[in-house]
């Protein structure tokens, strides 16, 4: 096995002493961990009484690099929910190893989180898809997982979930409903699809995205679905939620090459949509 994987045991211990630096500057049970994408972290400043802890304070978690990005844990409340969120996520080009990549995850079930909201910026294959669409994410293609990369190689942590955890219910139907609802109510227009996980950094070639077309993905993104796995392995809830900020080229003389800062200037367009949407989720969960 990879010294690059930590034992069951070590993976639990790193947990515990994450979550108990988090307790020290924050009592209390969290019931929602949001993780907020690129040019999405601006959510995080509506948060009733934060509480803001840079990444790198917190053992066990690795900096944020990427822009857009701020690399801090946000806890308080939204929507009178006890809420955890990730303002900016870590990413495999970065060079993590997906066990720490996902190792907030694991942590705020620590902290007492059942629901996890991932949002994301992702490009639209689908060609219905315009920039700054919103898309309710139903299902996903995992090809880094497939290619051999996945958060629960190793020993199994039997104290989050099984060996083998089924993934045909990824994305929780009750959830998705009240997000539908929370759109259609504040007159947004929700899409639903399939979101796609490469490993990046660089954006895809036109064959990838054909092929990616071909096998039936709506959106393509590179994260997301590594924190699904290891929330659905502990038991968590999982609502998925993918802002199109660029529209795939699937020939090289279509449209102008995608960037980064295209990402973030359509961020700013879908960030009131995609706010209003989860703001809107977590008004209709049931009370406590």
């Amino acid at each position: 096995m990879s010294q690059d994987i930590p034992s069951a045991l070590e993976v639990v211990q790193i947990c515990h002493y994450a979550a108990q630096f988090i307790r020290a500057h924050s009592s209390g049970a969290y019931r929602v961990l949001i993780v907020l994408g690129s040019g999405l972290g601006a959510l995080a400043e509506e948060v009733q009484g934060a509480v803001r802890i840079p990444y790198t304070d917190i053992p066990g978690f690795a900096a944020a690099t990427v822009a857009g990005h701020a690399g801090q844990l946000v806890l308080g409340t939204l929507e009178e929910q006890p809420v955890v969120l990730m303002q900016g996520r870590l990413h495999f080009y970065e060079g993590h190893p997906l066990w720490r990549v996902t190792l907030p995850v694991r942590v705020a079930r620590e902290l007492g989180v059942e629901i996890v909201i991932l949002t994301n910026a992702a490009g639209g294959i689908n060609r219905t898809f315009s920039v700054a669409d919103v898309m309710l994410i139903t299902d996903h293609i995992n090809l880094v997982g497939m290619a051999g990369h996945n958060p629960l190689l190793g020993q199994n942590v039997d104290a989050y979930g099984p060996r083998f955890p089924e993934m045909t219910t990824a994305y929780d139907a009750e959830l998705r409903a009240l997000a539908l609802q929370a759109a259609q109510s504040a007159g947004i227009s929700l899409r639903q699809g399939v979101y796609a996980c490469v490993a990046g950094p660089n954006f895809e070639t036109p064959a990838e995205l054909r092929f990616l077309r071909l096998i039936g993905a709506d959106a393509v993104g590179m994260s997301t679905v590594h924190e699904v796995l290891v929330a659905r392995h502990a038991g968590m809830r999982v609502l998925g939620l993918s802002g199109i900020t660029n529209v795939a080229r699937l020939s090289a003389d279509e449209g102008e090459p995608p960037s980064h800062e295209e990402v973030m200037q359509a961020g700013r367009l879908i960030a009131p949509k995609l706010f209003t949407i989860v703001r809107g989720v977590l008004s209709r969960l049931p009370t406590l």
